[in-house]
């Protein structure tokens, strides 16, 4: 049974019905609600719920674009005590099984994002633990045989099967160790792992972003994360916590963005360099930008800015806090923040100092031997490095609220090891950085070798696993290597087999009736067909001439592979960064 000082995320309702009752809270499409309107309906879906029959500690997958229904199903599900498992709408059908069989749904809420091919797979592909299936269309699918399977139902059916009954009490229920939500992350094979965070984890982590950021219900947040990510959910949780606004479009689409910056005065984002770049892209082609005079605050993560990209970041958010923060899923999000530029903290006419000779700068991000400097740790949040002894630079570990509980079907409280004597359990990042003595923590490199790309994690021996298929590639290597938009792009590396020829035309070849060419195209059409999901197919292919260097044990030396490519391509580089 839950105690009095145990946290939940439903605490934020009490204050949206009262002090933000006639406030706008959500703005959806054509749906604007007040701040009693929408725990109105949070708390005739948790109704609904608990009359169908939904019990405390029962996981819930959701797949579907964003919108305010989203963020309703996220909290009715918790008031019951339910556990939340928001999937990746980009995912495969086959990668979104793979998680499902994880964790077991009894319940499945999804979208239109979901259309072309989800229906049939689930009809042939039975997931033995699903009860129900909810569309968050105003109808439910169409298909009989679909309906058959299931009880499909809709949002509006459940709120409207809960009508005419007695009010519910804010009276929350909790899930077993106060889980709230299982948010998947990828691991070392690629294939998604279930993150285990708790009400505590996104509290606190709300308030760090509250304290840092400077959130507050004066504000007017733009969604441009998925709430499937741990950045969008963890950034959604802290504005419903602050009481301001929120403008939610489906997706991130940068024309679709600006305009409702524009339209809707948005003071406040978040992005990765990927969004950055794109809104830029397209601010630049504008004749009037009026969200310079609106925005001003602006939380980047998924990889640091570049220097261009943040000197073009100031110049047309000139009123906007900037800030850039490091965590991951493990984390419940941000671990540490740091400012990269204050509109307030500076006198006019002031230009952006690169500082790149001011080694523990707080204000501006840069990389030196160290690494990245990423900032300074959240209250709430213990760092340490552990070495070896011979160097500052080791593994980065963390304790404290926000750690993960576990990956949803392990025992282990957490993927660490015990680095110091008794019983302290630290979290192993898996990155490698040093702290120096102001606290700051750089940010060396990564372990697993896994690629940060437009804000999204892509492991090379996933694909690299899958091309290896092709009749035509004998071996191959995919690295990342710097990107001013996606922070790194993925390139694959690849040795032809004997009779094979490169073709750099744009037209498609193919290798049959003998004609044995590859190109660009062919390659990604091929990872197409395997269902490799779009962000992680290559940007670049690269025809490897010679042998790959490799350990004594075979395996491919990646970054000496990485370096070769840098230095390859590096006319192009510099072009682009």
């Amino acid at each position: 049974m839950a105690n009095f000082s145990e946290g939940h995320i439903c605490h934020c309702l009490r204050h949206l019905a009262t002090a933000r009752r006639n406030a706008v809270i959500t703005i959806s499409g054509n749906r604007q609600k007040t701040g009693k309107q929408f725990v109105e309906d949070v708390l005739s879906l948790a109704r609904g719920l608990l009359e169908l029959g939904l019990g405390a500690g029962d996981v819930v997958a959701i797949s579907a674009f964003n919108s305010d229904m989203y963020l309703e199903w996220l909290l009715a599900i918790a008031f019951v005590g339910g556990i939340a498992a928001p999937l990746n709408y980009r995912w495969s059908f086959e990668e979104a099984r793979s998680a499902m069989q994880l964790v077991r749904p009894v319940m499945l809420i999804t979208d239109e994002s979901c259309q072309g091919g989800w229906y049939s797979n689930l009809r042939s592909n039975h997931i033995p633990s699903l009860r129900w299936h909810v569309s968050l269309s105003s109808s439910a699918p169409a298909s009989s045989d679909f309906i058959n399977t299931w009880s499909v139902l809709t949002t509006e059916m459940l709120r409207k099967q809960s009508s005419g009954k007695s009010d519910l009490p804010l009276n929350y229920r909790w899930a077993r160790e106060g889980a709230f939500m299982i948010c998947f992350t990828s691991g070392t094979s690629g294939r998604p792992k279930g993150v285990t965070l708790t009400h505590a984890a996104l509290i606190v982590q709300s308030l760090a972003k509250l304290a840092t950021v400077g959130f507050s219900e004066n504000d007017i947040y733009l969604h441009t994360a998925p709430l499937c990510h741990i950045g969008g959910i963890s950034s959604a949780m802290a504005m419903l916590m602050a009481g301001g606004c929120h403008v939610i479009m489906p997706k991130f689409e940068s024309k679709s963005a600006l305009a409702a910056i524009e339209q809707y005065r948005v003071t406040a984002l978040i992005t990765v360099p990927a969004i950055m770049a794109d809104l830029i892209s397209l601010i630049r082609r504008k004749e009037t930008w009026k969200g310079k005079e609106t925005v001003n605050k602006i939380l980047n993560g998924g990889g640091g800015l570049s220097v261009e990209l943040l000197k073009d970041a100031i110049l047309f958010f000139p009123r906007a806090k900037l800030l850039t923060a490091y965590g991951m899923t493990e984390t419940c999000s941000s671990m540490t923040f740091m400012t990269l530029h204050d509109p307030r903290m500076e006198t006019s006419g002031q230009h952006l100092n690169t500082v790149s000779d001011k080694k523990h700068s707080t204000t501006t991000a840069h990389q030196t031997g160290l690494g990245v400097c990423v900032g300074k740790a959240a209250p709430h949040v213990e760092l340490k490095i552990s070495t070896d002894g011979s160097s500052q630079v080791g593994s980065i570990l963390t304790r404290g609220p926000h750690a993960m509980l576990r990956y949803w079907g392990t025992q282990t409280p957490t993927k660490a090891s015990h680095h110091d004597s008794g019983d302290e359990n630290w979290l192993d990042t898996g990155d490698v950085g040093s702290i120096d003595e102001y606290g700051n923590l750089w940010l060396v490199g990564r372990l697993n070798g896994k690629i940060k790309s437009g804000g999204e994690n892509i492991y090379p021996e996933e694909v690299e696993a899958i091309l290896l298929q092709h009749p035509g590639i004998m071996s191959i290597a995919i690295v990342g290597i710097p990107d001013a938009r996606l922070t790194e792009m993925a390139v694959a590396c690849i040795q032809l087999r004997k009779n094979w020829v490169w073709s750099n035309a744009s037209s498609k070849h193919s290798a049959k009736n003998e004609e044995l060419v590859l190109s660009s195209e062919i390659l990604r059409q091929y990872c197409r067909e395997k269902n490799i999901t779009g962000f992680k197919i290559p940007k670049a292919f690269i025809v490897w001439e010679k042998s790959f260097p490799v350990t004594t044990t075979g395996k491919i030396k990646r970054d000496q592979v990485r370096r070769e490519v840098i230095s390859y391509l590096q006319p192009a580089l510099q072009s682009s960064l």
